[in-house]
């Protein structure tokens, strides 16, 4: 038996799950644009163990989200993740922020486009199928009216993630398909962390980082 503490801090959803075998048992996730990960994540995390009546002692492992997404809260989540994992001396798995958020699609036949918003007219995205197969890597890439016609163009495209809103009002093609109001989410994680434990797919505690993507660019002093 398998029980993994999910983390999901990459945008301003602080998710947290507990999972056993796979399962969703608990979830505890809040959204504002305060980006309050800080305040809320250590508690979100007694929370699901308090509901399950499961000891931290008990965890087979920790999986974090591990990017692309906001810095800052990549940074809290993998901090956390990986203090947890020293502490009590169990395996930290990875995973894929965009293939997790793919997962919230379902369709039997598509192309699943989940992307983040990034500066200006950029997002982070990666195209998978309904299998949640990888069909394009992650890219960061200016958003125009050419963009994703090669899967546009094939079939039904499913489009997720806080970068649609700006997305939907530059693509317009009968096969676009814009699923709104969605982030990345713990609950997704289970299914994704509890294969990688089973292939003992895990990182190194130590060394360890988040996928950025991109490198930080702090704002200019007034």
């Amino acid at each position: 038996m398998s029980i993994i503490l999910n983390l999901e801090t990459a945008t301003k959803n602080c998710s947290v799950s507990l999972a056993e075998n796979g399962k969703v048992i608990a979830i505890k996730e809040f959204n504002n644009d305060g980006y309050s990960h800080a305040e809320k994540l250590n508690i979100f995390i007694e929370d699901v163990l308090k509901a399950t009546e499961k000891s931290i002692d008990e965890l087979s492992a920790v999986a974090v989200s591990k990017g692309p997404g906001s810095f800052t809260g990549l940074r809290i989540g993998v901090s956390s993740a990986k203090g947890l994992c020293f502490a009590l001396e169990i395996p930290l798995i990875s995973i894929n922020t965009l293939q997790s958020l793919a997962l919230q699609v379902q369709e039997q036949d598509a192309f699943v486009v989940p992307m983040l918003d990034a500066r200006r007219m950029e997002v982070y995205s990666a195209v998978f199928d309904t299998q949640n197969n990888e069909v394009r890597q992650i890219e960061a890439e200016i958003l125009s009216d050419q963009s994703f016609a090669t899967y546009l163009n094939e079939k039904r495209t499913c489009f997720i993630g806080d970068g649609v809103s700006k997305t939907k009002e530059i693509l317009n093609h009968s096969n676009a398909v814009f699923v709104e109001g969605k982030l990345p989410s713990a609950k997704e994680m289970a299914s994704l962390s509890y294969a990688k434990f089973q292939q003992k797919d895990f990182e190194n505690v130590a060394y360890f980082e988040p996928f950025y993507l991109k490198d930080f660019v702090s704002g200019k002093k007034k």
